[in-house]
Parts: structure tokens; sequence; C-alpha cells
């Protein structure tokens, strides 16, 4: 069977038909040539219109690199024609193997994306012998090309979260749709400010943003008045794992100081090694901690009773009413502003300030939970671990949707892809 018959069975060009095959070495490297022929009084295409005319002239051959076959590179060799456009005027031909002045085939192109949304870019382009830029671009073809076919007319809850991408406080925000049975990335933006989520939010639309009915978020300020401006008929959920990890911080602020303090005192150091037994969950403590603690728990100590507090919060999440959750969380916080732990009462603060947009969290009966934008968060670490990090944010926005968006994907004949 011939090189030619091959490639008609996976790749068939109107107007356009495979001549000879040559294989010549280059560089040390074993490439095979197929040259391509225009059919005879077949009439090009302009480039920029899409209108077919007559023949101008012919320039030099060009070529065009192909997926690779059993180990050998392989180029399209082709001898471009200009076309005489009534409207254009003279244009070069419009090909339908490879998009403008791309010297690298489409279909070459998808290959390549879809290699690399399983290894990085870096192993890609080692593997099939060309550059980490030639994988970017493939890589930005496939992401805008998804983009532009992608279906947000279901999408009816977001997660707007915020992760840091590379050193210096540098950050990403990240939105998510995060419905009952859609879990995906849908935009992306540098730093973590209004104008960034703005800029993501413009990329959805108004129409997506005026059907929201959830969105979810920490308490970052920024975010908050975006929300607020953009989906304000959407309930807004903050998210329940940011509450939980300020009373976190403010326990281990309590523990450290009240260590440091008895040790200053020569009392025993009965606080040495229990960070983890006060801030664990009950269910998720080893065998150890479980014993450490039932023995802390013996003191009369700052840091176990504001663990106690801690716990008996935990309460608040199996309320299903609004009304009385709202209750408990008032009386709650009556009585840690009367417990002298300084660090806990400022986590009341913060609880009072945002008191309506916690009890969102049960006006949305429980629909929307913040544990989905933490496992996509974990996803994003994952593509950014594998990418050995990211050159640029335009990398990283490339990168993460295309790993993470669910993009629609071009139906591209060859076998590979």
């Amino acid at each position: 069977m011939r090189v030619q018959t091959l490639l008609n069975r996976m790749e068939k060009f109107k107007s356009f038909v495979y001549g000879r095959v040559k294989l010549e070495e280059r560089h040390g490297e074993s490439v095979l040539l197929v040259r391509i022929r225009a059919r005879k009084r077949s009439r090009p295409q302009c480039s920029a219109c899409g209108v077919r005319g007559p023949v101008h002239d012919h320039l030099d051959e060009r070529e065009f690199e192909y997926v690779p076959f059993w180990g050998f590179l392989v180029f399209f060799v082709y001898r471009m024609r200009r076309v005489k456009c009534p409207t254009c005027g003279v244009t070069v031909e419009r090909v339908p193997w490879a998009e403008g002045k791309q010297r690298m085939t489409t279909t070459y192109r998808w290959f390549l994306a879809k290699w690399a949304q399983r290894l990085s870019w870096t192993e890609v382009a080692t593997i099939f012998g060309t550059s980490w830029d030639s994988v970017c671009r493939a890589v930005e073809l496939a992401v805008e090309w998804g983009r532009k076919r992608r279906k947000l007319s279901n999408v009816r809850a977001l997660g707007v979260d915020e992760i840091a991408w590379r050193k210096g406080h540098t950050y990403l925000t990240l939105v998510y749709d995060i419905g009952e049975t859609t879990r995906r990335l849908l935009a992306v933006a540098e730093e973590r400010t209004e104008e960034s989520l703005r800029t993501c939010l413009d990329q959805l639309g108004p129409k997506v943003c005026g059907r929201l009915k959830y969105v979810a978020s920490d308490m970052w300020k920024p975010y908050l008045n975006v929300l607020a401006e953009r989906a304000s008929q959407a309930i807004h959920v903050l998210d329940r794992f940011h509450i939980m990890q300020k009373f976190s911080r403010a326990i281990d602020d309590i523990r450290a100081e009240e260590a440091k303090r008895l040790k200053a005192d020569g009392y025993e150091p009965v606080l040495t090694k229990s960070r983890w037994c006060l801030l664990k969950r009950p269910e998720n403590l080893t065998k150890t901690q479980s014993v450490r603690l039932s023995e802390l728990l013996q003191y009369n100590l700052k840091a176990v009773r504001a663990y106690l507090l801690k716990e008996e919060f935990q309460r608040f999440w199996q309320y299903s009413s609004s009304t009385w959750a709202g209750k408990f969380l008032d009386e709650w916080t009556t009585k840690v502003m009367r417990s002298r732990l300084d660090p806990l009462k400022k986590v009341v603060g913060t609880l009072r300030h945002h008191h309506d947009l916690i009890l969102n969290w049960f006006r949305a009966k429980r629909t929307v939970s913040s544990g989905v934008v933490e496992a996509l968060n974990n996803q994003v670490k994952l593509v950014s671990r594998k990418s050995y990090g990211f050159r640029t944010s335009r990398v990283a926005e490339l990168a993460l949707l295309h790993n993470l968006g669910d993009l629609p994907e071009k139906n591209i004949t060859h076998r590979f892809c």
C-alpha cells in the first residue's frame, strides 16, 4: 500500500492530489516529503474572503509540517498559487491543510494539543521533534476554537477563587462552573482584583451572569464587590472552607502564644506537639492524636477552650433552616465575646460582618459546595506541577483551560487525535 493511499484514507483534500513521495536525510534525520498539487482546472480560493478566482501566478514551494509517520518527520510540499480576487485583489490562496501563514498543518497542531493534555509541553516537543513554541501555538488553537464553541446556556452556579501561580504573591483569579452535573474551569485572569474578576465575567457575557442562581466565593472584598454588582440576583454563598480556616488560624495563634507562656513560667510543656490534635476534626485523628487530645482536655487551658468553642460551632452546619442557624450563630458569637480569647473575637467580628452571606448556605439548600472549588484548585495545582510552572500568565491561562475547561474539540480524521 502506498503512502498516498494511506493519506487519502486519513485526510483527503478536495481539489488537491497527493503526488510523489520522497525520503531524504536532513541533519541526521530521515524526512518524508509528500508533494501536493492542485487538480487541473481547479480555481484557487482567496485567503481573505474565501471566493474562488483565476490563478494570477505561482510562488516558491512551501513546506508544511505534518504528523510524523513511523518515526519519520513528514512535510507536505506545495507550490502556493496567488488568486485574482474581484474583491480583495491579488492574494495568496487558502489551503485546507493549514491556516494563514502557519507552516504547521492543522491536523498536526491538534495532534500536539491532544498530547499536551497528557504530558508537559517540553516533553511533547522533545518526543515529536518540534519546538515548545509550536506546542504552545497548538494549544492556543485548541483553546480558542473550543471557547468559541462551548455551551454556557446551562451555567447556573459559579465558584470564584484565587490561586498563587508563582513566587512573590502572584495570583490568578479562577472562575468555575460548579453546577450539579458540570465541573469545569470557565475563565482565568491575572491578579485577584476587582478588575481581574470583571475580566473573567466579561468573557462569560451578561446573559450568563443574568441567569446565575448561585455564586460561591471566599470573603475577599474585591470579589464580594464585583459579584454583588454583576450577579446581584444570585444567592451568594460564602466558602465554608475559608470560614473554618479562620478558626484554625485563631486556635493555632492561641496555642502558640500559650505554649510560649507556659515555657517561660516553668510549667510542664503540655502543648508541645499538640498542634494537629487541636486543628483536626475528631474523626480524622490518628490513635496517638486521639489519646493526646483526651489528655489535653483535662487541662483548663485557653487553647482547649478555643478548641471546644470551635467544635461547638460545627453544629452550625447541621441546621436546615436559616432562621434557626441564625439564632445559633448569634448565641455562639455572644458566648465567644465573653471568652477573653482575642483571636477568636476577631473571627466573631468577621462572622458578624458577613452574617447574611453566611446564612445563604442554608438558603441555597446546600446545593453549592465549596468542596467542588477546592477539588478543582487541586487539579489546577496538578496541571502546574506537570508543566513545571508557567512562564507567563497567558501560558497559565492556556494550559489550565486546555486541561480543565472541558472544551469541545475539532473532529480530526487522523486516528492519533
